[in-house]
């Protein structure tokens, strides 16, 4: 069995009525080559080949199932669970898209891949890769995102890649979304567009969800073996929502599984600074965004609203459009969780079980510590923990006032 055997001959291309394509005539070319690139590969014993000993040799993969024992005690319910992709190479779980790519890049012979980064993990993923597969890189990222993720800039500068600072609109992630799509259109022939979430136009969500599947394929695994059974729900943070779509893949035929993705409610959904696509009514609704038909955060007149959340990686106005998708059909349940209890959450994996997070995945964790407790005690919770924070330490510090 190869890691994209489920759909060999067919890519998704709509979710119901999300998704599609809604690009310029210049690009088609570009993504009918991607699409044939990547239908091809799914029957490749090489790719696939090459492709499964990068991740186990180079990614470190399976990453670990952590039983969190001590947060499951103070907490009184569920038992909880950590899917590990913090201790992946590069320290979240973008490397596995980004390997992915980078070697469908190359088999289109692009000697160039442009990406977006808002948290900076998919750069540093993006540029690591190219190093590795000797490509040239170029990342853009938001001036705003730029000043709250230092290190990770400075990694993706020591890996040899090209960092564009984006000083449009909000300089966080929908703007260096633009710039990269931007580039791309002008250097087509050459370029590889390296997208780094589950949305975009066909065929990228359907791609990323494929190579993002070996998390909810390791984890089903690996709760069978721990917990023997599975799990009474999953819990993922949902920017774009690659890494929750990654986990719920393997999960979405047990109805018996519940699917929580996790939304930033940044300040509080009343005050409307936030990235709730689905939390907030007045604000979140159907529209096209960046080459896709989804659910995103626009006024009255359709303008895109800007956004904001303690985190630089779910700070984007729309979702991928299979979430908005899972969302309509009832398979899967968004909530949302504010700065507040982001910082707390982070707090308390860090004191409970040594783990700093990243602020993306404290947005799943506080999840988990306000539904733990209203579950019993032999249930069973599998959270996806899909960075480190060691790129938010002066973020958190910042809120809190310095204290250490």
């Amino acid at each position: 069995m190869t890691l994209l055997e489920k759909q060999p001959y067919k890519i998704q291309s709509k979710y119901g009525p999300y998704g599609g394509a809604f690009i310029p005539e210049v690009l088609v070319p570009a993504v009918n080559e991607l699409e044939q690139a990547f239908l091809e590969a799914q029957t490749d014993e090489h790719f696939q080949s090459e492709f499964k000993r990068l991740l186990k040799d180079y990614v470190g993969r399976p990453t670990a199932l952590t039983y969190a024992e001590q947060l499951s005690k103070k907490l009184g319910g569920a038992q909880i669970y950590l899917k590990r992709e913090d201790l992946a190479h590069t320290g979240a779980h973008k490397i596995n898209n980004a390997l992915g790519q980078g070697l469908l890049a190359k088999r289109m012979s692009k000697k160039r891949i442009v990406a977006e980064t808002g948290a900076g993990q998919h750069g540093v993923a993006s540029a690591t890769v190219a190093a590795l597969l000797d490509l040239e890189c170029v990342v853009y990222m938001g001036t705003v995102d730029i000043a709250r993720q230092q290190p990770n800039v400075q990694r993706m500068k020591l890996l040899g890649a090209e960092v564009h600072p984006v000083d449009s609109g909000s300089r966080t992630l929908k703007d260096a979304v633009n710039e990269a799509i931007r580039d791309w259109v002008a250097n087509v022939q050459g370029t590889h567009y390296l997208l780094g979430s589950a949305l975009g136009p066909h065929p990228y969500p359907a791609i990323v969800r494929e190579f993002q599947s070996v998390i909810g394929k390791e984890a089903r695994v690996q709760i069978l073996e721990q917990a023997g059974q599975l799990p009474d729900v999953c819990i993922a943070c949902v920017g774009g929502g690659s890494n929750a779509i990654g986990l719920f893949d393997a999960f979405r035929d047990d109805k018996s599984v519940q699917l929580i993705g996790v939304e930033a409610a940044g300040a509080g959904l009343e005050s409307g600074r936030h990235a709730a696509r689905f939390g907030d009514p007045r604000m979140g609704r159907p529209g096209v965004l960046q080459g896709t038909y989804t659910y995103l955060l626009q006024d009255e007149d359709g303008q895109v609203m800007e956004t904001h959340s303690i985190s630089a990686g779910l700070d984007y106005a729309a979702v991928g459009p299979e979430h908005a998708y899972l969302h309509d059909i009832g398979r899967a349940t968004y909530t949302s969780a504010d700065d507040e209890a982001v910082l707390d959450a982070f707090q308390t994996l860090a004191r409970c079980e040594g783990i700093l997070p990243a602020l993306e995945s404290s947005h799943a964790i506080a999840e988990a510590i306000r539904l733990a407790p209203e579950m019993s005690r032999d249930s069973i919770m599998l959270v996806n923990l899909s960075g480190r924070g060691d790129k938010d330490l002066d973020t958190i510090l910042n809120y809190l006032g310095g204290a250490r």
